[in-house]
């Protein structure tokens, strides 16, 4: 073979390697808060050996406000957002950025002072299953909705039982199907309940406790051969039987003042990483010896904390965003709870994560996109990408060919670049 052909066909394989490839018939799937296992962790993802420089925008479409993450299945997009005094649910074309349908009903809110700035929502991430779409008011009503076609299905409203159905600031946990049947918990502050309900038609299968809701979001785990709700609600962290909505377990860990229950904690290993504002990071092991729960406070790692920003395992290590010293990434060990490294101070109000091979993706709610290596001994930043202009704090997620971002007012699809191509068309 001639020295440049050789050549020329290993610098495509290198290009090709390079960049991630993908089948839109294979695109990921995306079904609610964080993934489908809510642990952030993205699965069939081919990570590039050498990250573009730039991103390219595919589509962008104005959608409206609030928190909540777009989800991906078949190859569509689901979105929950705000515009004006209606909630707007959204079915967009994951290709195209062409809506498919889009659905709409009043939801006029009063926020609780000192949230004003984050707005009036939605800040519940949806979920999708059967079929079927399931979202969260910011005041608390769950519904129910026809993935195909946008047709309301069932709605469930349980503000006449608690005068309101949101804690102060509204509803910003994210419902979890489990099977045949969607978890949420309703109530305010001060009173609530978590329940479990039939997917198909709204009706109550199980309800448990007293408590009222915090902001973080439940997790679906299985420990000591027990499917269960690990959820921090606004009392204690629990434990709640999938089966049957029966207690096995409760730490106390309460909302208290100023020091809000907002991050969505970690499972990993058979232990609960839980992280609060003020509080720094537990790590909490849920034990069953003899018929008996138990939970062991296994360490407290005090010189990082969680607020709003919800940290991602990778290997045996954690990545987070304390907010101590105006906002800073880190690394702890999982087994030791000793932090490996820190960022520098200053970066931002919130992060939303993603964890992948290797990798965990970052978005600061300035509009930054970092991706970090996922090493333990120091912060190396891979790439990194200015994805809006203006807020973004809703969770990201990454397609095989790139990153669907949702900030203050729109819905962006940004595509990964070829780099062979880039680097022919690009001085």
């Amino acid at each position: 073979m001639p020295r440049r052909t050789a050549f020329t066909l290993t610098a495509l394989m290198f290009f090709a390697a390079s960049t991630p490839q993908f089948s839109p018939a294979a695109e990921i799937h995306w079904p609610g808060l964080l993934g489908p296992k809510r642990d952030g962790w993205v699965s069939g993802f081919q990570t590039p050996i050498l990250w573009p420089e730039r991103l390219e925008r595919d589509w962008q479409v104005q959608v409206g406000a609030g928190y909540g993450s777009p989800l991906v299945s078949d190859g569509r997009v689901y979105l929950h957002t705000r515009q004006g005094d209606d909630e707007v649910v959204w079915c967009l074309d994951l290709d195209t950025g062409v809506v498919k349908w889009r659905k709409s009903y009043s939801a006029p809110f009063k926020i609780g002072g000192g949230g004003e700035r984050h707005g009036k929502g939605p800040k519940s991430t949806p979920a999708l299953a059967g079929g079927r779409l399931f979202t969260l008011s910011i005041a608390g009503i769950l519904s129910a909705w026809n993935m195909d076609s946008g047709q309301l299905l069932w709605r469930r409203d349980d503000g006449s039982r608690f005068k309101k159905s949101h804690p102060y600031w509204g509803v910003a946990t994210s419902p979890l199907v489990d099977g045949d049947r969607v978890v949420v918990h309703f109530g305010t502050d001060d009173e609530g309940v978590l329940v479990a309900l039939d997917v198909e038609t709204g009706t109550q299968v199980w309800s448990q406790g007293k408590d009222g809701p915090s902001y973080s979001s439940p997790l679906l785990v299985e420990s000591h051969g027990i499917r269960q709700i690990v959820e921090w609600n606004h009392r204690a962290l629990v434990g709640v039987e999938c089966e049957s909505g029966r207690l096995l377990w409760e730490y106390p860990f309460p909302h208290d003042g100023h020091n809000q229950n907002m991050p969505t904690p970690a499972y990993h290993n058979g232990s609960v990483l839980l992280g609060g504002e003020n509080r720094g990071v537990h790590s909490l092991k849920p034990q069953l010896k003899n018929g008996t729960w138990t939970v062991n406070a296994q360490w407290h790692q005090e010189k990082v904390a969680l607020d709003m920003s919800s940290a991602v395992v990778n290997g045996d290590l954690l990545f987070g965003f304390s907010h101590y010293d105006k906002g800073r990434l880190f690394c702890l060990d999982t087994k030791s709870g000793d932090v490996l490294w820190q960022g520098p101070p200053r970066i931002g109000e919130n992060v939303a994560f993603l964890s992948l091979p290797g990798h965990v993706v970052a978005l600061i709610n300035d509009g930054q996109l970092k991706i970090i290596a996922a090493r333990g001994d120091r912060l190396e930043t891979v790439a990194s990408y200015r994805v809006s202009d203006s807020s973004t704090w809703a969770p990201p997620v990454l397609l095989k060919s790139g990153f669907l971002v949702k900030d203050s007012q729109t819905l962006t699809r940004w595509k990964l670049i070829d780099a062979a191509v880039r680097k022919k068309n690009i001085p």
